[in-house]
């Protein structure tokens, strides 16, 4: 029989784990992240020095960009190595990385989610196209981040004429993860959790690879009544905190809304946005969204085609999907992002990676930070800052149709540049695939093409020459 798992405070669970431990942490801002483990952890490693020398793996950002989430681990000596996929929600383990103080790589998202299933079954990684021609492929940096990191974690394969890269498994040692409650057989569900994420995965990786798996709970129950509802099965959890409610919020926004866990039949309404620059992109971008698509928004300024769509009556026409797994319903925004008012459904992260991997989204409408004349596109570094891709490089590579949008210009400086710091997206690889590529910006939209960028619309009021061509670093073709 089973050893049961052990009910503990936070700190006596954390104390079991080990230096040099590599620790899985699951969550998507808020939303899922076990608050109350991390915060532990930190605690523990200021008050005693250990453990020391963890790899961190992660697949989505996890904080506020401020102290909580994974801004509890930014600690030189607590963590050596960080393997993540959104950086820019932690500042803090991102200014370890540019200072050059942990070893740091970026991977996509949807990448990390799906591996960790590779992980748990101890396949030797995952073979995929996703990354291919960016700053990710080790043709560039390899995903690596920084001076002091050197070994190479992806590789190219040639498979039956084709080219992949494949991402190494990594063993995780340590699983931290978070649901709503815990029967007493130790077996999870997540009830009021805003997402399911990737906490299987997580909990099969470190159990198989002879680790501990943590759950943070908010309660406990004597059973839970239907075993369908079980997300992690018992006999994959070691210890378990009761929260009772404490650094559980279901997000970073908000302490529960009960419009991320029921679906509706009712139309969702949103207040009207104002007259803006966001709201002149947000329409523009929704004109090429079309009757049935299934469409992926990302955070940020995309978020303002779902507003224009309310306003103007056309968010049934479509189904938004977000990629940390709800589908239908209307993403939600800022630190609540990763969640949906009124989802039709919820699935884990890693199937909805493998749903869009493999070109289900008919559309994705995303944010770039640079463009160059070849309709290559950087997100991941900007003003000092490293922020990373997330769940970008999964989403621009295999969505039908993209638009990209974002301001002509960041504080007077030029957006649409000779070169980027860092592909992200890479223009003539789409251009070989076929994809329709749009540049929406409040001033002028853009057209992807086998020659590179060509102007094909200025926005009503503004100069040709003065207004967007003096302002790029680049001439685009002209297709007025």
């Amino acid at each position: 029989m089973r050893a049961p798992a052990i009910i503990a405070p936070a700190d006596q669970a954390i104390a079991a784990i080990p230096s040099g431990a590599t620790i899985a942490v699951g969550g998507f801002v808020g939303a899922g992240h076990p608050e109350m483990l991390t915060a532990a952890l930190e605690r523990r490693f200021l008050a005693s020095g250990t453990p020391r020398d963890l790899t961190l793996y992660y697949c989505a950002g996890q904080g506020d960009r401020r102290e909580r989430g994974l801004n509890h681990l930014a600690h030189a000596g607590l963590i050596r190595r960080v393997i993540g996929g959104h950086w820019n929600l932690a500042p803090k383990l991102g200014t370890l990385a540019l200072a050059n103080e942990i070893e740091a790589y970026n991977f996509p998202q949807g990448v990390l989610s799906v591996l960790l299933r590779e992980i748990a079954a101890k396949r030797p990684g995952l073979i995929t196209q996703v990354g291919l021609n960016t700053f990710i492929d080790p043709a560039q940096s390899g995903g690596r981040m920084n001076a002091r990191t050197m070994e190479p974690l992806v590789e190219r394969l040639e498979l039956d004429g084709q080219t992949w890269l494949r991402y190494k498994s990594v063993p995780i040692h340590v699983g931290l993860i978070r649901a709503t409650y815990a029967d007493r057989r130790g077996n999870l569900s997540m009830d009021k959790e805003g997402l399911i994420g990737e906490v299987l995965p997580i909990a099969q990786a470190a159990k198989n690879h002879g680790g501990i798996v943590i759950a943070q709970v908010e309660s406990i129950v004597d059973q839970l009544p239907d075993p369908k509802s079980v997300r992690v099965p018992g006999l994959l959890v070691d210890y378990i905190v009761v929260s009772g409610g404490v650094q559980h919020d279901q997000t970073f926004g908000e302490v529960f809304n009960a419009d991320f866990v029921v679906t509706s039949d009712g139309a969702f309404t949103l207040p009207p946005m104002p007259e803006s620059e966001r709201k002149i992109i947000g329409a523009r971008a929704l004109r090429e969204i079309r009757a049935g698509d299934i469409v992926n928004l990302g955070i940020g300024l995309p978020e303002s085609v779902a507003m224009v769509a309310a306003e103007t009556g056309r968010l049934s026409e479509f189904t938004l999907t977000v990629e940390s797994g709800p589908i239908g319903g209307v993403p939600a925004s800022g630190l609540n992002f990763g969640c949906s008012h009124f989802p039709e459904a919820i699935i884990d992260q890693p199937s909805q990676f493998d749903f869009y991997d493999g070109g289900g989204l008919d559309i994705a409408v995303l944010g770039a930070v640079e463009v160059d004349a070849q309709g290559s596109v950087n997100v991941t570094s900007f003003a000092g800052r490293f922020a990373g891709v997330g769940g970008f490089v999964n989403i621009a590579q295999s969505a039908q149709r993209l638009v990209f949008c974002c301001t002509f210009l960041a504080k007077n400086q030029p957006k649409f540049v000779r070169q980027i710091q860092h592909v992200c997206f890479h223009g003539p690889t789409a251009i070989a695939q076929g994809k329709q590529v749009l540049y929406v910006t409040e001033r002028a939209v853009f057209a992807l093409t086998a020659e590179g960028l060509r102007l094909i619309e200025i926005t009503e009021g503004h100069d040709l020459q003065k207004d967007i061509l003096d302002q790029m670093e680049f001439t685009p073709s002209i297709g007025l």
